[in-house]
């Protein structure tokens, strides 16, 4: 849909002084207020009176439309009476002066603009059409999602009348236009996946809307699920043939048989591929462009620009800086080649050397510029204030562009500037020169992927790498994609016939030795690092050695200071210190990164010995401890009263401290990686039990599935560690770990394992809170195995353990994991009961998260015995607080559970809504027997609500991944397939 259709009544009117406080709301029940005090509006016809006005666009309607619009044909004999009754009475509601008489009707007058409801949602409408035309779909998107938001249930809902029936249909209709037209704009920008669920539930609602059909089809085929885009087709072709007799509309087949074809022209819109740049052209004394300069093309745009503009301005200055390789030097070049026609009077060069002991001095590049304008030795003056003069009044009135290569700092740069009109200067520094004052400064980053891969197959030739994409891709990864260590990788391999690209690649794999490979000739990465390390003093080097040490992608200002053990002000001065030489990049506010061959050299440095004895693992100790004990706190934050904490190894420096809960979160979730990074490095410094500590006091991450490989990552390679070492406290607790983590992902035969364990380990060292989180874990594990007795008999014993160490939130817990195991074995009482004493103990506790879990098994007991209002309470309750959470995995599985309470409470579409919905969030996180699961019920719903070939489809896919994972729930799928008849049974995921 290119436009969205207007409703062709009403716009705001300008209202006077005194007005502006009334509103008015059509888009729903008929309502006013004055500010925010809600007015009395009277009986239905009296709201339909004033919904008649208000509609009218301050135009008046006399008496006898009026009696029309609230009564049509059949008036009452004191019809005429009553209209003069109901504006009475508004009347005296209203502001003086609103509803105004004349004519013998009456009109609603001097009301000021975003007065009205719909007046609002039109303007909103418009605007978004016009960002749509300026090319800002994201923007038009989320005015039209403002627009929609202003419904508040059917348009004019209980306002009798026939003029209010019509309005109702054509603003219905209006409503249907712009979702569809704010979907396609989602489409357009690759929101597919999370449009399948609206437009199910749309579809649902509206099945012979064909347009959102056609929508559906999209979505669903651009999301990899061409079987019910296909299903949908088939649906709808059968709905229109048995409702209305007729054939889908040409733009539905047309996309059917696109789809069957798999039109790449279907798939998801792509930028186009910027043209390559122009061949530059060699003017005076710039050096030569490389012939195969590749890139950077926004800052090609960005600096010509600015050189163009140079014209009729007293100078155009720009200082490239960025870290070495990065290819200053040859985007420097490059630009100025291709400005070089905008300054027909010449080009100068000079290398400033900037990085060596002795940078050259600007008197002597004054000379050496004087003598290329034309100046005879005999003519240029000693001093450099006489020479710099003379440069100027050389450079006036001409067109000249000075390319400064290499500067040290502003200071060696200024008395080289030309200072006059129409001239330009570019300038390379390593270093940022924000003291250059008028500059426009640029930081140069790497190249992205495909130019890097670019730039790799220019030098090496398309042949070689053409069969080898993937490994092209390694060797321009591991060079960091920075184009200095691309093109040495590149010229070895151009200059060894014998070698392929996978034999590069692992060659550069191994990170201790990538930066000696990275040399060619007189070009070496590490030859370029170490002129600019050189330049650092003693405490800037130690910080640049010290924090290359950290794995995170990047580190907060807090956790550098934990481990260089300085204050934080100072660290700060320290690291602002190496973002301005290009040693660390800034990667927001308060937080730093390497780029990763700076990294390598970073750490081959502490290897060749510039750090004392000892201090690697110092240093990884201080970070380990300020995660720790900053997890600590989170913990404890989030799960008030729970004694994990008291039972954590003690650390030896502090933590930051939180009062917020949603910024703790931000803390733990924003430093997820890089703590978790740090917990895999201390396995080999012997941190082993503080690493344990961490992977229990961060179960959140875990939990959450943003970062579950990870988190098993690390707590697999610590629990080699851990056995190897005999340390069979630490062991326990890892194991702990991975119990939960597995019972997470759905692999329950490991989870109890690991469980049985952990129990076995936790009892012979008499660690007791390791002990009832074990025994916790081999009861749910139980219930999910359908080993009840089992299962009830481990969480008796866990619910000992919690309450000998006073731990009420673990003993809550515990009472919500039998609940379930009273539910699977049909005590429904029971189970309410026991699900509740978990839920009024969590929320005396103040623990929201926790209050959640129990309300999700409190709700499942709820469904079981009938009381459908209340489980689904319980549910949208525990959403609420997972999301805030941002508990992905407890998010998506709540909205599977909403599915099912729909599926019972005959609410098919809101169920399919609702499935799609978990679907998406659980994408990547809670193990593919949840997926089918979920899927499972959404061939239910798509089954009661006709549409058996997306139903079938999606039975389908739950068969294939019950078959993979040889779970008992493929029979129960193998016969709907069979028979097309639901027999539903409950999860227990």
């Amino acid at each position: 849909m290119d436009v969205v259709r207007r409703v062709p009544e009403h716009r705001p009117a300008t209202s006077p002084e005194g007005a502006a406080a009334l509103r008015f709301s059509v888009l729903g029940p008929v309502r006013a207020w004055r500010g925010t005090e809600a007015l009395r509006t009277g009986s239905p016809q009296q709201r339909g009176l004033l919904a008649a006005l208000l509609l009218r666009d301050g135009r008046t309607a006399t008496a006898a439309e009026l009696i029309d619009a609230l009564w049509g044909e059949e008036p009452p004999s004191q019809g005429l009476a009553a209209v003069r009754t109901y504006a009475s009475r508004l009347r005296k509601v209203l502001d003086p002066g609103v509803l105004v008489s004349e004519s013998g009707g009456y009109a609603i007058r001097g009301l000021p603009d975003g007065s009205l409801d719909l007046a609002v949602a039109l303007d909103l409408a418009d605007r978004a059409e016009q960002a749509r035309a300026d090319g800002e779909p994201g923007r038009a998107r989320g005015l039209l999602r403002k627009a929609l938001a202003l419904w508040d249930g059917e348009a004019l809902s209980g306002v009798p009348g026939p003029y209010a029936k019509s309005q109702r249909i054509r603003l219905e209709e209006w409503r249907l236009q712009l979702i569809e037209f704010c979907l396609d704009m989602e489409l357009e920008q690759g929101h597919h996946a999370e449009a399948v669920s609206e437009l199910t539930s749309l579809t649902a609602a509206h099945p012979l809307r064909e347009r959102l059909r056609e929508l559906l089809m999209l979505a669903l085929y651009r999301s990899g699920r061409q079987a019910e885009a296909l299903a949908v087709y088939a649906d709808t072709r059968r709905l229109l043939a048995d409702e209305l007799g007729v054939d889908p509309r040409p733009d539905l087949t047309e996309l059917q048989r696109r789809i069957l074809q798999a039109d790449p022209a279907l798939a998801e819109p792509s930028a186009p591929e910027p043209e390559p740049p122009v061949a530059p052209v060699r003017p005076a004394q710039l050096p030569a462009t490389v012939p195969d300069f590749t890139g950077h093309v926004p800052y090609v745009e960005e600096l010509r620009e600015v050189l163009e503009s140079a014209n009729g301005r007293v100078m155009a200055v720009s200082a490239l800086s960025g870290v070495a390789g990065v290819g200053k030097t040859a985007l420097a070049v490059h630009v100025a080649h291709r400005a070089r026609p905008e300054f027909p009077d010449g080009q100068l060069y000079a290398d400033l050397q900037g990085l060596r002991a002795r940078g050259a001095e600007p008197e002597t590049v004054l000379g050496s510029f004087l003598r290329a304008l034309g100046t005879p030795d005999a003519a240029i003056p000693d001093s450099l204030e006489d020479r710099a003069a003379l440069y100027r009044s050389l450079l006036n009135g001409r067109r000249v562009l000075v390319l400064l290569d290499n500067a040290r700092d502003a200071a060696q740069v200024r008395p080289l500037l030309p200072g006059t009109e129409g001239c330009a200067a570019l300038i390379t520094s390593r270093g940022h020169l924000g003291d250059l004052a008028g500059a426009h400064l640029v930081d140069v980053d790497v190249l992205g992927p495909e130019e890097a891969l670019q730039l790799f197959t220019r030098i090496v030739g398309s042949e070689r790498v053409a069969g080898e994409r993937a490994a092209a891709l390694d060797v321009v990864a591991a060079c960091g994609f920075l184009p200095l260590a691309i093109r040495i990788a590149a010229s070895r391999l151009a200059t060894r016939r014998t070698w392929t690209v996978s034999v590069l690649a692992a060659k550069l794999a191994d990170e201790r030795r990538r930066l000696d490979e990275l040399q060619a000739g007189d070009l070496a990465v590490k030859a370029a690092f170490e002129l600019s390390y050189g330049q650092l003093e003693r405490a800037q080097a130690r910080a640049f050695r010290l924090l290359g040490l950290a794995d995170g992608t990047d580190i907060s200002l807090s956790a550098a200071a934990s481990l260089l053990g300085l204050p934080e002000d100072d660290t700060e001065e320290l690291l602002e210190t190496l973002v301005d030489t290009s040693m660390v990049e800034s990667a927001a506010p308060g937080r730093y990164r390497y780029h990763d061959l700076l990294r390598l050299y970073a750490r081959a440095c502490v290897e060749r010995g510039e750090e004392p004895p000892g201090e690697r693992a110092a240093a990884l100790s201080r970070l380990l401890d300020f995660y720790l004990a900053t997890a600590a706190g989170v913990y404890a934050l989030e799960r008030p009263g729970d004694r994990l904490i008291e039972h954590l190894a003690p650390t030896e420096g502090d933590g930051l401290v939180f009062t917020d809960r949603s910024e703790a979160l931000d803390w733990l979730f924003g430093e997820a990686r890089a703590l978790l990074s740090t917990a895999r490095q201390v396995v080999e410094t012997g941190e082993l039990r503080k690493a344990a500590d961490l992977l229990l006091a961060v179960r959140d991450l875990a939990e959450s599935g943003s970062e579950f490989k990870r988190y098993e990552s690390v707590a697999t390679a610590l629990l080699s560690a851990v056995v190897a070492s005999a340390d069979e406290r630490t062991e326990a607790r890892t194991r702990a770990a991975l119990a939960h983590l597995y019972y997470l992902a759905g692999r329950f035969r490991e989870a109890d394992h690991e469980a049985r364990e952990a129990v076995r380990l936790g009892g012979s060292t008499g660690d007791s809170w390791t002990m009832g989180d074990a025994l916790n874990s081999t009861g749910v594990i139980a219930l999910h195995q359908n080993r009840h007795g089992d299962g009830e008999a481990q969480l008796s014993r866990a619910i000992e353990y919690f309450r000998a160490l006073g731990d009420r939130p673990g003993e809550a817990a515990v009472l919500v994991n039998l609940s379930r195991v009273h539910l699977a074995t049909g005590r429904t009482a029971s189970a309410i009961a026991l699900a509740r004493q978990g839920v009024d103990i969590h929320d005396a506790m103040g623990s929201a998260l926790r209050g959640a879990n129990g309300r999700y098994a409190l709700a499942l007991a709820l469904t079981r015995s009938g009381e459908l209002d209340s489980a689904s309470d319980c549910l949208h309750q525990a959403l609420d607080v997972f999301r805030d959470s941002r508990q992905r995995l407890w998010e998506g599985m709540t909205l599977f559970r909403l599915a099912e309470v729909d599926l019972a409470a005959q609410r098919p579409a809101q169920a399919a809504a609702n499935a799609e919905r978990a679907l998406i969030t659980l994408a990547g996180i809670g193990g593919e027997w949840r997926r089918g699961n979920v899927l499972t019920v959404l061939g239910h719903a798509l089954s009661e609500l006709g549409q058996t070939g997306r139903a079938v489809a999606s039975w389908n896919e739950a068969l294939d991944v019950y078959e993979r994972l040889h779970a008992p729930e493929a029979e129960e799928v193998r016969a709907l397939l069979l028979d097309g008849h639901p027999h539903r049974t409950h999860s227990v995921a």
